[in-house]
């Protein structure tokens, strides 16, 4: 174990220990009931006292339903990346249940640190999830995970500037409000291209298809973000500026995830306004725009001394109830099927934002390892069109130049 694993783990137990998280099993369990002890890895939001503690909450309530065991859970502090990266570096040392990104999920495979659910789960997991749900932790038609909720970004704006019909297109937009897009971002300026027909390993995970955002189809996208960025109604949002700027009334509309969704609300109450991404124009036509879209699921560690009980608990936190609970304690959107067709979920624009956005104006983010050669291209492309370097007179040469590194080393 490397020093850097040995202090992470120290850190998680003594924060454990010291935070009281030493968890209660089933108390009144019966006689003979099978001794069981389960670390469970979540992010800090999901255990604090502020969020109802719901990670303890869910753990309690799953106990309670298995008399059979008797199950003392070990809680510790990780994110999605932070455990992902641990239980692939040292598996016999971590949790027997976390979460994770699922654009992570190949690093836990290749570490043969994360178990395939089979039989009755599989079913529960496919027939409460979307097809483009089930394809995120998806690999070789194996489900690797118990999705708890989608992960991409939408648009948000003032519905006092733009009426529902404004927001289908953004150029239509541009004529009466100011728009601000996170242009040097790699996660998100991709949208234009996509939605233009270019493609990342066939928009399918397949790493021998390579990356197609090269030819005229690509071209046009630059021109078209060349004269995007401007135009005098459109911002360029960095360091919290189109957050900034809803609070102050000179920005209209931004694009984020629902991790802004209450910053935003405060800023403009009752005018908030959420929804899918919008249209745009190229060559006369109307493009959709396509957001990076991915999930966050519960994992169970491959080396669990306790598999049984480690896979029907990973099962009921991306559950129905869990989901509901998490939900209403932390607004964490859901993605369970079921939950979503209840009234007051389905009531929610924010919701709805996310899972449409999910489900059709977006594509699925490939996890496959070539794509870290991608990033920095497009963030170059972003950086060249801020700045002015990359014009309509070098948009062909500057666009092949990020189609090739993006196919290479990802370096311009």
């Amino acid at each position: 174990m490397g020093r850097s694993l040995k202090r992470f783990l120290a850190g998680i137990m003594a924060l454990t220990l010291g935070a009281g998280l030493t968890g209660c099993g089933n108390s009144k369990s019966a006689a003979g009931a099978e001794k069981v002890r389960l670390m469970v890895w979540s992010p800090s939001e999901d255990q604090s006292k502020e969020s109802g503690e719901w990670l303890q909450t869910m753990c309690k309530k799953f106990a309670s339903e298995h008399p059979e065991w008797d199950i003392t859970f070990v809680y510790g502090v990780a994110d999605e990346a932070t455990a992902t990266d641990q239980v692939s570096q040292d598996p016999d040392a971590s949790a027997d249940v976390f979460m994770y990104a699922n654009d992570h999920l190949t690093n836990l495979i290749d570490a043969k640190a994360i178990v395939r659910f089979g039989g009755k789960y599989k079913e529960e997991i496919e027939s409460t999830s979307s097809k483009e749900l089930l394809n995120s932790l998806t690999v070789n038609n194996e489900i690797y995970g118990v999705p708890f909720t989608t992960n991409t970004w939408y648009m948000f704006y003032d519905k006092s500037v733009f009426s529902d019909d404004d927001v289908k297109n953004l150029d239509t937009m541009l004529k009466k409000g100011t728009v601000s897009f996170p242009l040097v971002n790699s996660w998100y300026l991709p949208a234009f291209y996509l939605g233009n027909g270019c493609t990342l390993f066939g928009n399918e995970n397949d790493e021998s298809k390579g990356v197609d955002f090269g030819g005229d189809k690509a071209v046009d996208v630059t021109n078209y973000i060349i004269d995007l960025a401007s135009n005098p109604n459109f911002k360029i949002d960095a360091d919290g500026s189109a957050l900034a700027g809803l609070r102050d009334g000179s920005v209209s509309a931004m694009f984020t995830g629902s991790w802004d969704a209450n910053a935003i609300k405060e800023a403009l109450g009752d005018k908030m306004g959420v929804t899918s991404l919008p249209t745009f124009n190229i060559n006369g036509g109307q493009k959709q725009m396509l957001a990076y879209a991915g999930s966050k699921a519960i994992g169970v560690n491959a080396h669990s001394e306790h598999m049984e009980q480690a896979v029907a608990l990973a099962v009921y936190l991306g559950s129905e109830e869990a989901q509901k609970s998490h939900y209403e304690l932390r607004n964490v959107i859901p993605c369970n099927t079921e939950l979503l067709k209840e009234p007051e979920v389905a009531a929610d624009a924010l919701v709805e934002a996310q899972n449409d956005t999910f489900n059709n104006t977006s594509v699925l983010q490939p996890f496959v390892a070539a794509m870290s050669n991608c990033w920095t291209p497009v963030e170059n492309m972003g950086k060249g069109i801020r700045n002015k370097s990359v014009t309509h007179d070098n948009a062909k040469e500057q666009t092949e130049a990020m189609n090739a590194a993006m196919n290479s080393n990802g370096l311009n």
